[in-house]
């Protein structure tokens, strides 16, 4: 499987980078990885919602300039559906299983995604209601995409 994240912004913690090298390198026997970092719009605070949508549409474009037609796209939003990590690995392998091997994962920026680019998805995935930094959010999806090989590989992996 290749598995593209196409992220909005660089991260600047050590640690962070630190994490989501380690969790590339243990996806390596699994899948291929990249990650696409998109830039991320400025703005001076505070912002007023008119701004606030140009440069989420800014970062949309960029994004979908980077997804090709033939990959499934998945978009992190809030609201999107919760899946348990068992079904989201179900949900990974239904897709290798039928010929969609190649997956986007789409991390918004500080304000989220574009209105085109959660059209465009073809899965809406949401990790919880609250809200996490996007820089975490790499890492903890990371994190879940490596979960959901080992269960569909029947290995073990702590709880």
């Amino acid at each position: 499987m290749r598995i593209q994240l196409l992220t909005v912004g660089k991260l600047k913690e050590k640690y962070l980078r630190m994490g989501v090298e380690e969790y590339i390198q243990r996806l390596t026997p699994y899948a291929k990885v990249e990650v696409q970092e998109i830039a991320e719009e400025k703005g001076q605070d505070p912002l007023s919602d008119a701004e606030i949508e140009q440069i989420v549409a800014k970062e949309g474009e960029r994004i979908l300039r980077l997804l090709s037609p033939d990959t499934y796209a998945i978009a992190l939003a809030i609201n999107g559906l919760a899946l348990s990590s068992e079904t989201l690995a179900n949900h990974l392998d239904q897709l290798a299983t039928y010929g969609r091997s190649k997956v986007a994962f789409l991390i918004g920026g500080s304000y989220g995604l574009s209105r085109e680019v959660l059209q465009r998805a073809d899965f809406t995935l949401s990790f919880s209601k609250m809200t996490f930094p996007h820089q975490l959010m790499r890492l903890i999806l990371l994190e879940q995409l490596y979960r959901s090989f080992k269960i569909n590989r029947g290995e073990t992996y702590h709880k």
